[in-house]
């Protein structure tokens, strides 16, 4: 068995996309447009687990963002704590924290012991950072 991805819908795909990408610093490897079931899928992965020729051996996260209905409206997840959290090793917690601070992100749980961290995406899912080691 191997562990593949983590699922998380997303409401607005522009505005997740940059927080993972721009603020968070994730690396999107691959996309999956299906206009029969109106949703697009956009994998990400952590620039650590990119191996030399582009290969992936870890799990990635998966955006899905369901297209809007006819009359523009997009489906409601709501705030349900259903999904726990998403998890990454960093080399510097207080340096990639300083970093999303500086993009306006707030950190939920800082890094007071120097080992662990929280925040949330713009969808209310929480990211816990670990500090390497």
């Amino acid at each position: 068995m191997k562990f593949l991805h983590s699922m998380v819908r997303v409401k607005d795909l522009d505005k997740s996309l940059q927080f993972y990408i721009d603020h968070f610093g994730l690396i999107e490897v691959k996309r999956y447009e299906n206009e029969e079931g109106q949703f697009t899928l956009v994998y990400l992965a952590a620039k650590d687990d990119l191996k030399a020729d582009s290969k992936i051996n870890s799990p990635l996260i998966e955006l899905t963002y369901n297209w809007p209905n006819d009359k523009g409206e997009t489906e409601d997840y709501g705030n349900a704590r259903n999904f726990g959290h998403l998890a990454f090793a960093v080399s510097n917690i207080y340096k990639t924290c300083q970093k999303l601070l500086n993009h306006g992100v707030t950190i939920n749980r800082p890094p007071r012991d120097g080992r662990m961290a929280f925040f949330k995406s713009p969808d209310n899912i929480s990211i816990e950072l670990l500090q390497t080691g």
